[in-house]
């Protein structure tokens, strides 16, 4: 049968721990975002408990009693314990844990339906996503790995090319079923054009590299962002600029339909940046050379995909 412990009040134990460490009430109280008031009634309490007193006031402050002093020992170095057995659980959890931060549509469209293989392989790695247009700022997020688009790719070992990006237009099947033709580039001008706001120079792009004139790319419906304007494209709202990678599996469905075999490759590319100091741990090895493989078997299949021109 147990024993009902005998501890002392530990918000008590706490004040007591700061302002022997800081030999202040004053700035124990700072510490502790409480009143200077708030800490003495902390320690009377606990002096009354342990039946001692702890400090002594002097000129400029407090200082510890000997009974204090010796208190103030066996109190920090329990701290020190309990402190270190809840990183040392804390890491342990972060071992299994992965975060990831990426651009929407890139989670959406193309890492979300692979992810079950990952998992597949890595089943006690926890993938925790944050979508975001903006790069990780790996000094001030908890983030492992950001995949971002980049116009020349950084080079370092903190950084790796994913995927390229690929531009062609795509449209539901049942927009060519509507009576204006689609059968050159040029016919694109009988069309509303789809587009991301975050993606102004993707038609403009591809409208170049197929040699239309006339047509404005950004004359159509805007989007927040891509995944929006791919809906938009699959509900026959109009034709969408895409990206190939994005849109690879609809077209095997015959879900969209790529009335143009050209292909605008741009100089853009996805990457990965990696936390420097978390690169080499096993759980963001795993994830790399898992999404480089798939970019890379993405990649390979998009080669055999209509006519390539570089924009």
């Amino acid at each position: 049968m147990s024993m009902l412990r005998q501890l002392p009040p530990l918000n008590a134990v706490r004040a007591f721990e700061v302002a022997a460490r800081n030999l202040s009430f004053t700035r124990a109280a700072a510490e502790l975002c409480v009143s200077q008031g708030a800490v003495s009634r902390h320690i009377a309490i606990l002096e009354d408990w342990v039946q001692a007193p702890l400090f002594r006031r002097v000129r400029g402050g407090v200082e510890l009693t000997a009974q204090g002093a010796s208190y103030f020992r066996v109190v920090r170095a329990a701290l020190d314990q309990i402190e270190a057995g809840a990183l040392q659980l804390r890491h342990s959890r972060d071992e299994h844990r992965l975060r990831l931060k990426l651009p929407p549509t890139f989670a959406m469209r193309w890492l979300v339906p692979r992810l079950l293989r990952f998992h597949a392989r890595h089943p006690g790695i926890d993938v925790q996503i944050t979508t975001s247009h903006e790069v990780a700022d790996f000094n001030r997020e908890d983030v492992d790995i950001s995949i971002f688009s980049w116009a020349k790719p950084p080079s370092g070992s903190h950084h790796r090319r994913l995927l390229g990006e690929v531009l062609l237009p795509v449209c539901a099947p049942g927009l060519l079923k509507n009576g204006l033709p689609l059968e050159t580039p040029q016919d694109l001008s009988l069309h509303v054009l789809l587009c991301s706001l975050n993606r102004p120079l993707d038609w403009p792009t591809w409208l170049q590299a197929a040699g239309v004139t006339g047509v404005d790319g950004n004359a159509g419906l805007k989007f927040e962002n891509a995944a929006l304007a791919y809906q938009a494209v699959i509900d026959e709202l109009g034709v969408v600029i895409s990206q190939l990678a994005f849109v690879e599996d609809d077209l095997k469905s015959g879900r969209l339909v790529a009335p143009f075999p050209l292909r605008a490759r741009t100089e853009w590319a996805y990457c990965l940046g990696f936390h420097p100091e978390r690169q080499k741990s096993a759980r963001v090895q795993a994830f790399a050379d898992w999404i480089l493989a798939e970019a890379e078997e993405c990649e390979s299949r998009s080669s055999g995909f209509g006519a390539d021109r570089a924009a």
